[in-house]
């Protein structure tokens, strides 16, 4: 039975939809022409002005040819090509179908040279159709970015990004399948210094439009660069108020202190790879208890007042099924998890020259994830509750509008592609553990377009605020909302994300302090947000993809979109030489080498006491098996493997069939021994011209 503010409420949103349509009329009249911000040389864009890629299928794009670029990056690479054909030249570039059939969306190529190649790119075509439906439309084109953004058929051309990733250092305390950069294994060390770090910083903020970015330091493991806590600080103080480290979690599980220096440092969340519940799940990673150090690092940084956002690498076979226990563990610690970040998984670093079978095997799409959601956890219609990451590009614009045109930054716009990244918000109460999804109760679709038009008219602030919040009250649904979940909080919690009336919720700028940070924890609702990230490799790659990029990796060559820089034409590979510090060899001779967890060592931690609650059935359910049981490879790794006995195999029946030509077609005699292989002498020799003596061609 519902409580009587619910009809009350209702009665609300009534009159909320009355007075919309009232002031909607009105806002039509005479709208004001967009103003140009402080933070970018060129106006805010109309909802109608905004650029789209092409959309809906079937339809061409422009791609890569998964031989051709390796290939190419390779001369490069040995000196027999300058990097400059990367700036100049459609190095392995080659046109790709996108299309439907039997219900699925695949992109579809073929290179002249290495002939045709198909991958999956949808498992439900009116999931996919509904977020390009959606897609609000591109960002404002980058611009006073020429020294930034100069990297040929990669260039980055709409918005500044959301996150710029900076890794600190290619080193890595873990070897793990996958990896997107190979670390530990490409013979060289790769590491920035102070002065290069501050410059990417610095250049960060000197482009337009100057959006009010994340940084994310990364890696390798970013926590083993001397200088971590130094570009963690320098990041806070230039005005970056999210400040993330993309981390495995090692360093600050074994020690509070460091996780406390972190956070006086200025970081704000970490990114935690977590690839599922339990060491069994995590067994991939050859770290024999590291489900352990996950808990405890979470532990450790949330009492330091550190957010954090689990991450986790999603792998058709190897922990697809580890996704609605992610999703219970967040349910179950909402004090503690606000943000899941999921990734389907891409085929490039130690996973570039994957087999076909192994690629269609693993390949996990967006669309896997949202039926995934609702099969496992119950929770989402994929077709009315997952949005692009994109769509939130609007309720920016807005927030845009109201802090008016002396902000010194633009407010956080992921203006992505729609087939890059998806969401989908749960409101938990976090006392009763309630959850439900936030567009159940809430037409986002219809709210989106309501807020646009109060973007259009380009009002003052005052009116801005007053037509989005009618059309937040119109577009509210109390009957279907959590059972203690009230008009006021849906307001606040808006107003809480965009600052829009001023009010102190606890401070996110750099000068925040404990306080602040217990201040916004102690809302009693949790807007989980469960995003899916899906970065692309050589088999789906899409350069409108990479054109509008929202985490660009800052270089010493510039900021390169994420694709490009690890898959795509491979920048990361020719930067990371390029700007090589020493050689393996000569960098342990100057600072020794560092701990690498593999081969199931155990981290030793000082307790393994954690305040996480968990699922024991979770825990318990051990690794999947799935790739077992069809007999394909799980990682390269063990592609190698069985390339490397497929050979021997080859080899050795090679041998009997020699063995046997030599005895029943040669007719020799077995000599002492056995046979010498064939081509050990260089292969069967032609008969020599005939002499005083008549020379055989072996064996004589």
């Amino acid at each position: 039975m519902h409580k009587p503010i619910k009809y009350v409420e209702k009665a609300v949103t009534v009159t909320a939809n009355v007075a919309w349509q009232v002031f909607e009329r009105l806002n039509r009249i005479n709208p004001n022409p967009s103003f140009t911000p402080k933070w970018s040389d060129k106006p805010l864009l109309k909802s109608w002005e905004k650029s789209k890629p092409p959309l809906g299928w079937p339809r061409k794009t422009d791609s890569l040819c998964p031989k051709c670029v390796p290939e190419l990056r390779k001369e490069v690479l040995d000196g027999k090509k300058d990097v400059s054909v990367l700036l100049n030249e459609k190095i392995g570039e080659i046109k790709a179908d996108i299309i439907e059939r039997d219900g699925k969306i695949l992109m579809v190529k073929e290179c002249p040279i290495h002939g045709k190649f198909e991958d999956l790119m949808s498992i439900d075509p009116a999931f996919s159709q509904h977020l390009e439906d959606v897609f609000p439309g591109r960002d404002i084109r980058a611009h006073n970015d020429e020294k930034l953004h100069n990297h040929g058929s990669s260039t980055i051309t709409h918005g500044r990004g959301s996150v710029l990733t900076i890794d600190l250092t290619n080193r890595c305390n873990m070897m793990c399948d996958p990896c997107f950069m190979d670390a530990n294994q490409v013979g060289f060390v790769h590491e920035l210094n102070w002065e290069e770090i501050k410059t990417m910083l610095d250049n960060a903020i000197s482009i337009k439009p100057r959006r009010q970015m994340s940084v994310q330091f990364s890696g390798g493991e970013p926590t083993l660069s001397p200088y971590f806590l130094d570009a963690v600080r320098y990041a806070r103080k230039v005005g970056y108020n999210s400040v993330q480290a993309a981390t495995n979690g090692i360093e600050f599980a074994k020690s509070t202190e460091f996780c406390k220096q972190a956070a006086e440092a200025g970081l704000r969340y970490a990114y935690l790879q977590f690839d599922g519940i339990g060491n069994e799940a995590n067994s991939h990673r050859l770290v024999g208890n590291l489900f352990d150090v996950k808990l405890k690092a979470i532990t450790n940084l949330h009492n330091a007042g550190v957010d954090i956002v689990p991450v986790i690498t999603i792998i058709n076979g190897i922990n697809n099924e580890q996704v609605g226990a992610v999703i219970r563990f967040a349910l179950d610690n909402p004090k503690i998890i606000s943000f899941l970040s999921f990734q389907p998984v891409s085929f490039t670093g130690r996973d570039e020259e994957v087999t076909p079978e192994r690629r269609a095997a693993q390949r996990y799409t967006l669309s896997h994830l949202a039926h995934d959601v609702k099969n496992q956890v119950g929770l989402g219609e994929p077709v009315r509750d997952w949005f692009p990451i994109s769509f939130m590009s609007t309720f920016s614009d807005w927030a845009d509008l109201v802090h008016g045109p002396n902000a010194d930054w633009g407010q956080l716009s992921c203006g992505c592609h729609p087939n890059c990244g998806i969401g989908m918000a749960l409101m938990i109460d976090k006392e009763t553990k309630e959850a439900k999804p936030v567009t159940g109760f809430l037409n986002a679709d219809r709210l989106a377009k309501d807020i646009a038009k109060v973007n259009d008219a380009a009002r003052s602030k005052f009116w801005s605020v007053v037509g989005v919040s009618l059309a937040l009250l119109r577009n509210y649904q109390p009957f279907n909302a959590p059972t203690h979940f009230r008009l006021l909080d849906l307001l606040q919690k808006f107003d809480k994300c965009f600052g829009a009336t001023g009010r102190n919720y606890g401070k996110v700028t750099g000068d925040r302090t404990m306080d602040d940070i217990e201040k916004r924890r102690r809302d009693r609702w949790n807007f989980l947000f469960i995003a899916g990230m899906w970065f692309q490799d050589l088999f789906n790659y899409d350069f409108r993809r990479t054109e509008q990029c929202i985490i660009p990796y800052a270089t010493q060559e510039g900021e390169i979109s994420f694709c490009a820089y690890n898959t795509g034409v491979g920048w990361r590979n020719i930067i990371e030489k390029m700007h090589m510090t020493a050689t393996l060899t000569k960098w342990y001779e100057e600072h020794g080498r560092h701990e690498i967890f593999a081969g199931n060592k155990k981290v030793n931690m000082a307790d393994a006491n954690h305040k996480l609650k968990l699922n024991a059935e979770d825990v318990a359910r051990g690794k999947q098996h799935d790739l077992d049981d069809v007999g394909i490879a799980k990682n390269a790794r063990e592609e190698k493997i069985r390339a490397r006995d497929e050979k021997l195999k080859d080899a050795a029946k090679n041998a009997q069939m020699e063995k046997l030509y030599r005895e029943h077609i040669l007719k020799q005699p077995k000599p002492e021994g056995g046979f010498v292989p064939l081509d050990a002498l260089g292969g069967i020799k032609p008969a020599a011209p005939k002499a005083d003596k008549e020379v055989g061609s072996f064996g004589d």
